[in-house]
């Protein structure tokens, strides 16, 4: 039998490198096309080809003819797309848009990995995030497109994948950010209000029915879901009981409606069960020490002086009454040390005399109160609100002691800079353990950086400080400035 040539767009990511590893068991002649947005050299299948670039190039880096191809190449977080969608734009409508092009002009079979985003909370839910807006239009096209020119095709919906090679971060899995918080001994983070259903699905289970829809699926709507559902919250209860609500968020649906009839059909259900994967896991990885519930925060002025950072900082404490700031700001003003914290769950401490130019002063100052806070907590992790004199003090911090430090850039143009600013900014963003800021906030910060990336593993708090500047990201977003 001639060996096939299948094409993986997304082939060093989560789901699409174990199809791989699949298909090069199986016999099969695999080339993966990857940019490396979310996927992983690490992840690479030996017996693989693999090709760098965007799906948008795939005529110039795929100049071959394959039989199959697997379309699992674009971005894939639903929340997170609510604060990039010109990233989603580019990589789910213009990327797929060249593979589709691609595909009619080679006249193979296009396997599209569709979104069960599509069909939550009865089909409401694709127009709350851009990634289900795009992902919903990507399989209508794909659809009609298929219909139209006579082209093999197969849609299918992946409800909530988990297992071996899940990814963390800003990107990361849901199970993969519980199982991550629990080996850090922080508390689980969720969303509120915690009755959102999901249909976890191995991705084992998943691979099985990418492979019984390759070979011979045809058409829309092969749902490949477990069909048991949990809430989020139940899900992590089932790694304990040490758990934060947080505020809710945009483009989080409460369900989807799963239909495998199709899926079943060619003989697939699936397997496994989260429950037996918890459980396993757990069994093998004892739960780290409890850290504090407790962060460390530089901002550069706090109230009664603040702006929309600030007043989204505010918004965030009060959202996360378990959780205890310790917040060392500039005075900046004579009423700031008569101002009692506005929230229970903050202490302020204030450094200089009550005027402007004390914000000169909170590189140092606040870096000697911060030394002694250390010393008395055992932080989760630092955090500059803003770029400024208050990452200064986080800086030295970080140098004396080791306190992990995240950065967000918050409402700030760095793109218009005096010299000896930009000379500070790059002092902080390379010392920064995560910088997080709004799609051209980034790039400048990354051409200022030293760094390769702008984001690096804080340790401990990694997991709890990815959700917790993603609550405040959206509460910064809603005041209508640019994202943190």
């Amino acid at each position: 039998m001639e060996q096939k040539t299948i094409l993986v767009t997304g082939g060093a990511g989560f789901i699409g490198s174990r199809l791989i590893a699949r298909l090069v068991e199986r016999g099969a002649r695999v080339i993966s096309l990857d940019n490396y947005f979310s996927g992983s050299r690490d992840a690479h299948v030996p017996g693989a080809i693999y090709r760098d670039g965007h799906t948008k190039d795939i005529a110039l880096l795929i100049p071959e003819t394959p039989d199959l191809i697997y379309h699992l190449g674009e971005y894939a977080r639903v929340e997170q797309s609510v604060l990039e969608p010109n990233i989603v734009h580019d990589l789910n409508t213009v990327g797929t848009a060249a593979v589709v092009a691609y595909w009619k002009e080679h006249r193979c079979k296009l396997v599209y990995a569709g979104s069960s985003t599509k069909f939550g909370d009865g089909g409401a839910s694709r127009y709350t995030s851009p990634y289900a807006e795009t992902k919903a239009a990507n399989t209508e096209l794909v659809k009609a497109t298929g219909e139209r020119e006579g082209l093999p095709y197969a849609i299918t919906y992946f409800y909530n994948v988990y297992g071996p090679g899940e990814r963390t971060g800003v990107y990361g899995t849901l199970i993969e950010s519980f199982k991550q918080m629990y080996l850090r001994g922080t508390p689980l983070t969720v969303v509120s209000p915690g009755t959102q259903k999901r249909n976890f699905t191995h991705v084992d289970d998943i691979v099985d029915g990418l492979i019984r829809v390759g070979e011979e699926g045809q058409g829309d709507e092969y749902g490949l879901g477990n069909e048991k559902s949990f809430t989020v919250l139940e899900t992590a209860k089932l790694f304990g009981d040490d758990i934060i609500m947080l505020p809710p968020r945009v483009g989080n649906r409460m369900d989807s409606a799963l239909d495998t009839t199709k899926a079943r059909a060619l003989g697939w259900r699936a397997q496994r069960d989260l429950r037996d994967y918890i459980k396993e896991f757990i069994d093998a990885h004892p739960r780290g020490e409890k850290l504090e519930r407790r962060v460390l925060v530089f901002s550069t002025t706090f109230y009664p002086v603040s702006g929309p950072a600030e007043d989204a900082l505010l918004e965030l404490m009060r959202a996360m009454p378990s959780v205890q700031f310790d917040i060392i700001a500039s005075a900046f003003a004579k009423a700031a040390h008569q101002s009692p914290s506005p929230v229970a769950n903050a202490r302020i401490y204030r450094v200089g005399g009550g005027y402007p130019f004390d914000k000169y002063l909170l590189p140092f100052l606040g870096f000697l109160r911060a030394r002694r806070l250390s010393r008395e907590h055992r932080y989760l992790f630092t955090w500059a609100v803003m770029a400024s004199y208050g990452a200064l003090a986080g800086v030295l911090l970080r140098r004396t002691s080791g306190q992990p430090l995240l950065i967000t850039l918050a409402d700030q143009d760095l793109a218009e800079l005096s010299w000896w600013k930009r000379s500070l900014l790059r002092l902080m963003l390379s010392d920064a353990d995560q910088v997080y800021g709004g799609n051209a906030q980034e790039k400048d910060a990354g051409r200022l950086s030293s760094r390769e990336t702008l984001r690096r593993s804080i340790g401990d708090g990694d997991a709890f400080a990815n959700t917790l500047r993603f609550a405040y990201s959206s509460f910064l977003a809603n005041r209508g400035r640019p994202t943190a």
